[in-house]
């Protein structure tokens, strides 16, 4: 049965409100009175996962996002339901039942009715014990599974969320998923796409993508922020105009700050992927490598060109499991030398505690890590900023004990009166001890995963969909060919011929690099090697750097390995999430021909 009767028209518009838990209320608020058709939120990340399921330990009532309920549908039910709006969000974290009944107690108090569904089975929790018998590992690591987890769910796809929607749901409450699916959901039920539609899943899938992380897709983040900075203040979040063959218009809401243009939105198509040619997800593999954009209005961009290949026959799982405790600390330094003496400092807290530690019977810790901010150490041998007169030190280690981290933390402010002149910025009161959350990955057989659909209390168990071979077979993106730069060059950085976005997966980076011409693909090919890359930011990556190319946009995506100390709660940088490595590579020097400074206004 199709769901038309929740599209205005013959085209499905689709907003997210919501690119994390913590994302703007306004968001929400903007598309509902913007008249879309699907309100999406995006709530959950791996760490989320893990807060949710320790909130849950001591509260069994709680264990989903509150925001939803309290600052998103509270306020705007009566307008959703008035409108006819389609509300599908990812909020159930580990309790979606829970999220439910505070919905819908909270709908009860305004005496305002919509059918609200849930999306389960995720929680793989019951099945960690055949997986580890059945020699299943950790994706990354390679490693056997963790002993002892605090969540583990298995990412679902977008079939259950239309078949929700079919059975007349009004909200969608789902616990894990992949973050397209709360797009590529809606599109099913509307347009009957069936699994054998493998590129029009892919199409749905890559909407779901551009949006899933909210205004960064209209210029949140964007390399170019001069361009946007005048409308920080009121960012509009993203809505894709989605058509029944799977084509779509990117845009935003009449009025609002940001901008929608090919380079935003190019940025955003390759946040946090790997092999363009191979992006997986549980209801389609897609083949992003040929995707086309096309300028089609202000603020409005034509999205063609993604393929599909068949389904994969396992899920992906996240699991999240404890390891320890982490500390870290800050203060400012001033004067001259000052970079010196921050690193002067660091190191004498850390030898000062040590023996304190050793005096105590603790082991030593586990790791340790001192960065200087304001000295560009993120820039490693490249930093301009070492004579800086003001710098803030930040200093963290990880232990196996609570208490002896504990310890640690009761040791910083000495500094203040025993160490360098120029110290201050304690009143925040001591670090705090926080325990580390680190992720591991694996397979599960779709088989083994018991998804349920409850709309109303009318609960149906959900089979995945049929897997379909479309004959294809995967194929690295073609490696292209690029002319010999020749003639006399200079040096210019990345930045002037080039557009960057990076993001995490684990351990893992990736940073796009979107040429601003099509003519500078062979300059910045000549010059950004994986070798090279992997060289200028040698003082972060510890494995291996690949390249991909991607032709459709005109870019080149870069992964690396090992490259945020471990990532997330698990990292000891300050940056554990790879945000800076865009920037970072953007000041890399390029060589270009001199002809090019007059010809495409590059300048030197």
């Amino acid at each position: 049965m199709s769901c038309t009767h929740f599209m205005h028209g013959q085209v499905l518009r689709i907003g997210c409100g919501s690119g994390f838990w913590g994302d703007s209320a306004a968001g929400p608020r903007q598309l509902v009175h913007a008249g879309v058709d699907v309100l999406a939120l995006d709530y959950l990340s791996e760490i989320t996962m893990s807060l949710l399921a320790r909130a849950r330990r001591k509260r069994p009532e709680l264990g989903y996002t509150p925001d939803f309920v309290g600052a998103v549908m509270t306020p705007l039910a009566a307008e959703i339901s008035r409108r006819r709006i389609k509300v599908i969000a990812n909020a159930g974290g580990v309790n979606p039942e829970g999220c439910r009944d505070a919905l819908r107690a909270a709908l009860d108090r305004q005496g305002i009715r919509l059918s609200i569904a849930v999306v389960s089975g995720d929680d793989v929790s019951s099945e960690l014990d055949s997986l580890r018998s059945a020699g299943r590992i950790d994706l990354e690591t390679q490693s056997p599974l963790p002993p002892a987890v605090i969540s583990a769910n298995a990412y679902l796809g977008a079939f259950p969320i239309a078949a929700a929607l079919r059975n007349g749901a009004d909200v969608v409450i789902t616990g894990r998923c992949v973050d397209s699916a709360l797009v590529l959901g809606p599109l099913i039920a509307a347009f009957d796409w069936r699994a054998s539609d493998l590129d029009r899943l892919a199409m749905g899938s890559l909407a779901g993508h551009i949006v899933e992380c909210g205004v960064q897709a209209t210029g949140g983040i964007f390399t170019d922020w001069r361009d946007v900075v005048s409308g920080w203040d009121n960012m509009g979040f993203p809505i894709v105009e989605c058509h029944r063959d799977g084509s779509f218009v990117v845009t935003k809401p009449e009025g609002t700050g940001g901008c929608v243009s090919l380079a935003t939105v190019a940025e955003q198509i390759t946040y946090e992927v790997h092999d363009p040619a191979r992006y997986v997800l549980p209801d389609v593999t897609c083949d992003f490598s040929e995707v086309r954009l096309e300028q089609v209005g202000a603020d409005r961009v034509f999205v063609t060109g993604a393929r599909g290949l068949p389904a994969p026959v396992d899920y992906k799982a996240s699991l999240t499991y404890h390891d320890g405790y982490r500390c870290m600390a800050t203060m400012l330094i001033a004067g001259s030398e000052a970079v010196d003496k921050a690193k002067c400092v660091g190191e004498a807290i850390f030898a000062r505690t040590r023996r304190m530690l050793s005096e105590a019977g603790f082991a030593d810790y586990a790791r340790t890590s001192i960065e200087v901010l304001g000295s560009e150490s993120l820039y490693g041998a490249q930093s301009r900023a070492l004579q800086s007169r003001e710098v803030i030190l930040k200093i963290a280690t990880m232990h196996a004990e609570e208490k002896a981290l504990l310890l640690f933390a009761r040791e910083i402010y000495p500094a203040a009166t025993s160490m360098a002149q120029g110290i201050t910025g304690f009143a925040g009161g001591r670090p705090e001890v926080q325990p580390v959350v680190r992720l591991a990955s694996c397979l599960i057989s779709k088989l083994r995963v018991q998804t349920q659909v409850d709309v109303d209390g009318l609960r149906e168990a959900f089979h995945s969909a049929e897997t379909f071979e479309s004959g294809r077979t995967h194929e690295r993106a073609r490696s292209s060919s690029f002319e010999t730069i020749e003639g006399p060059c200079t040096e210019v950085p990345l930045i002037q011929l080039a557009h960057g976005r990076s993001g995490d997966k684990g351990d893992r980076v990736n940073i796009g690099v979107i040429a601003r011409r099509p003519e500078y693909l062979p300059a910045i090919a000549a010059a950004l090697t994986p070798a090279a890359v992997r060289e200028y930011l040698i003082h972060l990556v510890h494995g291996d750097v690949e390249r991909f190319d991607w032709p459709g946009i005109h870019a080149f995506n870069f992964v690396l390995q090992g490259a945020l100390d471990g990532g997330g709660t698990a990292s000891l940088r300050y940056d554990p999430q790879g945000k800076t490595y865009a920037q970072i590579l953007m000041d890399m020097p390029v060589a270009v021909p001199v002809t090019w400074i007059a010809k495409f206004e590059v300048t030197e």
